[in-house]
């Protein structure tokens, strides 16, 4: 099997090819270059919340979903990891669930009105 663009280079060259998709509103290619990257390094938390957020505003909420758990489960209190699923779980219609990650999200903000 060759490698393709999307998986072609170091971690480090793919890492800037994604963000460089991610800037350029490129969400669906971000995503194909980051999936790699996080099966590689699955416990480094930047190339999997970029995958989330990128899945995110592709419209693929379940892998956005799944991506920003994983988070969660390994950083409690990484405060974008909780705010995303919130607003992931909305945009599928699951309003009492998310709101329980937007709870999170403004303590950990330190927005204590939204308590």
């Amino acid at each position: 099997m060759h490698a393709t663009y999307y998986d072609h280079g170091s971690p480090a060259e793919r890492w800037e090819r994604a963000r460089l998709f991610f800037d350029a509103k490129d969400h669906t290619a971000a995503a194909r270059v980051l999936r790699a990257l996080v099966d590689e390094a699955p416990e480094q938390t930047g190339p999997r919340l970029l995958l989330a957020r990128s899945s995110y505003h592709s419209a693929q909420l379940r892998s956005a979903e799944t991506e920003l758990r994983a988070i969660v489960e390994s950083d409690p209190v990484e405060h974008y990891a909780r705010l995303m699923p919130g607003r992931t779980l909305q945009r599928q219609g699951r309003h009492e669930e998310a709101e329980t990650h937007l709870r999170v999200a403004a303590a950990l903000a330190g927005d204590f009105d939204r308590l």
